[in-house]
């Protein structure tokens, strides 16, 4: 059973004795600008195809998705999110010796744990701002097979150069690098600083639709690779793993380009306006992020256990980062929402660190 995870707001809400509804959930990393215009509505007119099967194989959608990135559709899987890559990827690979650069996302030890794989870090440090240092990655990569990059990361929100990262793709031709691209979309023109297209034998990509399109409800991923790595998934593989209205909401979603860029653009005013609320707090320590969610350090005697508790009795919920490998109790996330919700976390920030 995963834990920790942000976006509890059914909990906090029972506690708290109130509506789900009344919860602001900064702890969700999902679209600040909700779900595509349009989208509601087709699902609903469409809602009578939930009487049959899925696609077994969401065809019409991998065909989608691979036209609009110009890839064969042997290269691409759809998935029931991206978690259900990153769990079946010890197995598929065979797995032996994996490297997860970190702090990051607890999903890929946890992976690799629940098949006997302990893996080993490359933690980015707090004094470069959690910026990786990609000759430190390359040191330790003797003896993997495997490399967990999220990029850019979750929680920090730090982003590695395309180019720089080929690089070490390219030079390393024995280990697989398994990048996951979930966030990518929320930084402008983030179709160059992708490798999705890249041509790399020893890479796998992942990319979400729950994150940028803000559905994590519908769980909606995909992975890229090159057929022989596609063909090593292939015994893993459920019949219809992805539900019909995920599959038709992906074929919808394929083409909003637009959509994309209007939330990169919101990401990059919406998150220095939100720092400038807070830039007089000197209990808060914020780092730099490419992306709409924030990492935060607590200065101070108060630790973000504590700041979770408080901020949740004024029905705000953050995102405690306990459970990030490499980071303390006194970090915390904050994931953007509208101005106006925004402006209102801010506010109680204040009034709790004041």
């Amino acid at each position: 059973m995963i834990q920790g995870h942000g976006g509890n707001i059914y909990q906090v809400a029972e506690a708290l004795g109130c509506s789900h509804r009344e919860v602001l959930d900064m702890s969700s990393n999902v679209c600040p600008l909700g779900m595509v215009p349009g989208l509601k509505g087709m699902l609903e007119k469409r809602w009578g195809e939930v009487v049959s099967l899925p696609e077994v194989d969401s065809r019409s959608l991998r065909a989608c998705f691979a036209a609009s990135f110009g890839l064969l559709e042997s290269h691409v899987l759809v998935g029931n999110g991206t978690t259900e890559f990153i769990y079946t990827i010890p197995p598929a690979l065979k797995v032996k010796n994996a490297l997860i650069v970190g702090p990051t996302y607890s999903d890929y030890a946890d992976a690799c744990r629940a098949f006997g794989i302990e893996p080993v870090f490359c933690m980015a440090r707090e004094e470069n701002n959690f910026e990786p240092i990609l000759d430190e990655i390359q040191s330790k990569l003797a003896n993997v097979d495997t490399v967990f990059i999220c990029n850019p990361n979750n929680p920090t929100g730090r982003l590695i150069p395309a180019e720089p990262l080929k690089a070490m793709v390219s030079a390393n031709p024995n280990v697989c690098f398994v990048v996951d691209e979930s966030y990518l979309p929320f930084i402008r023109n983030w179709e160059s600083h992708s490798l999705i297209r890249d041509r790399a034998g020893n890479i796998v990509v992942l990319h979400s639709f729950s994150k940028i399109f803000g559905i994590p409800g519908l769980r909606l991923g995909f992975l890229v690779a090159p057929s022989e790595i596609i063909k090593a998934f292939e015994p893993f593989k459920h019949p219809w793993n992805v539900n019909r209205p995920a599959q038709v909401a992906g074929v919808f979603l394929v083409s909003q380009k637009s959509f994309i860029k209007e939330v990169a653009d919101f990401v990059q005013k919406e998150r220095d306006a939100f720092l400038g609320y807070l830039k007089d707090l000197d209990s808060l320590c914020p780092f730099p992020s490419s992306v709409h969610f924030i990492l935060f350090k607590l200065n101070g005697d108060l630790n973000a256990p504590e700041l979770f508790k408080r901020m949740a009795e004024h029905k705000i919920l953050i995102r405690d980062c306990f459970n990030f490998y490499g980071l303390s109790d006194r970090f915390f996330r904050i994931a953007l929402k509208t101005p106006e919700e925004n402006k209102a976390c801010a506010d109680v920030f204040k009034k709790v660190l004041t």
